[in-house]
């Protein structure tokens, strides 16, 4: 027989199951088989360390998933290798030399040496080291990402007109219906109190889901599948967009909680950005791949856009101007991207059925065949493929 330990809090109950089982035995009480149904498969803890299991255990609650303790390798292979987390105690470590190598498994402590701990990881063939308490909020993300099954993060790309009426939120619509063509998870954000409404743009104004105004007082980690789950879902888009009321400022962490949490589900994201460079706008910016500046062809835009461009250039790792027909006389977009000193992205060609296809409800960039539906199209196909960039 083999003790283990279930539930995330200080105080848990033991129990007692056979030697190589597969997951502890749910706890008796509040915490008991109803809750334990509630969260997610956690991590694989192999310590005897009573007080780094506490914190674990904490950890783990945090998180919102429920793991599994034994002292040693599980008997049963399935044991270890099918957790999306192993986690061994420093204190274990020696036990689990010549258990089977995996991906994901983190040697966790607090007072070796750097060279024992390094040999002992290096022994077990764990990825990586981390110390507690310094390292907490680090394996809170690394436990939850695991339970979400987080791999690669999400292209993320923020979209700013270089002046009132560029076409940015234009463009931002049809990049997402064009990445939804692609068959690629797609959450499309607006991060412009001020504009009209994405979910307007798309027609969606209506659809039940949760607003911006919803997420004023988050803080610290949101579930990304949680997120994904409540927002309003407009042709095959989730759009996190603004209510009808007057829109109230979103502080900056929230914007930093949502977007990282949009982030960590993959796929896509397009975001559509003020501007001004308030504190949740400089935090959207620093959350992006790609920006594109968007850019009418005519000398007072190009003006416009570059004081545009020095502010986002602090924030943006890789800005690009997108140019916008018709152009003034002698004026094309490789004039205009000159100008700015951006890297050009494309030539974004003057559609005057816009305006008539969002009288009669057609989203832009809803069709393939025209001429922002092609733009986008292209756009990802650069920018989606291996090692490409828009």
């Amino acid at each position: 027989m083999e003790a283990s330990r279930t539930s995330g809090a200080r105080g848990a109950t033991w129990a007692v199951v056979p030697s190589g089982a597969d997951r502890a035995t749910a706890p008796s009480g509040p915490d008991g088989p109803g809750a334990q149904e509630q969260r997610r498969a956690g991590p694989l803890i192999v310590t005897e360390d009573l007080g780094l299991l506490d914190d674990l255990l904490r950890l783990c609650a945090a998180a919102g998933v429920e793991p599994e303790v034994h002292h040693r390798v599980p008997e049963r292979r399935a044991s270890w290798t099918d957790p999306p987390l192993v986690l061994v105690g420093d204190d274990a470590a020696a036990r689990c030399r010549g258990a089977a190598r995996r991906p994901g498994t983190l040697l966790v402590g607090r007072d070796r040496g750097d060279s024992d701990v390094w040999r002992l990881a290096v022994e077990i063939g764990a990825e990586g080291v981390l110390r507690l308490p310094d390292a907490e909020g680090l394996l809170v993300d690394r436990i939850a990402d695991a339970a979400e099954g987080v791999a690669r993060q999400a292209l993320t790309v923020g979209v700013v007109g270089g002046r009132g009426g560029a076409g940015a939120s234009t463009l931002a619509c049809g990049l997402a219906l064009a990445a939804v063509r692609t068959g690629r998870r797609t959450l499309l954000v607006d991060g412009d109190p001020l504009g009209g409404g994405l979910d307007v743009l798309l027609g969606g104004e209506r659809e039940e889901g949760r607003r911006w105004p919803d997420f004023a007082a988050s803080k610290g980690r949101l579930a990304g599948g949680a997120l994904e789950e409540s927002l309003p879902f407009v042709r095959g888009v989730r759009v996190l967009s603004w209510g009808r009321e007057p829109a109230a400022p979103v502080p900056a962490e929230a914007v930093r909680s949502v977007l990282a949490a949009a982030r960590r589900r993959g796929g896509v994201v397009v975001v559509d950005l003020p501007r001004g460079a308030d504190p949740a706008a400089v935090e959207a910016l620093a959350q992006l791949d790609l920006g594109l500046l968007v850019v009418p062809g005519e000398l007072r835009a190009v003006a416009a856009a570059h004081r545009v461009a020095s502010t986002l250039s602090m924030g943006v790792r890789d800005l690009r101007a997108v140019v916008r027909g018709p152009y003034a006389a002698g004026l094309d977009e490789r004039w205009v991207a000159d100008a700015l000193r951006l890297p050009l992205a494309g030539e974004l060609p003057y559609d005057p059925g816009i305006v008539a296809d969002q009288d009669a409800g057609v989203p832009p960039g809803a069709e393939p065949r025209g001429p922002l539906g092609r733009f986008c199209d292209a756009f990802w196909t650069r920018a989606l493929a291996p090692g490409g960039a828009a």
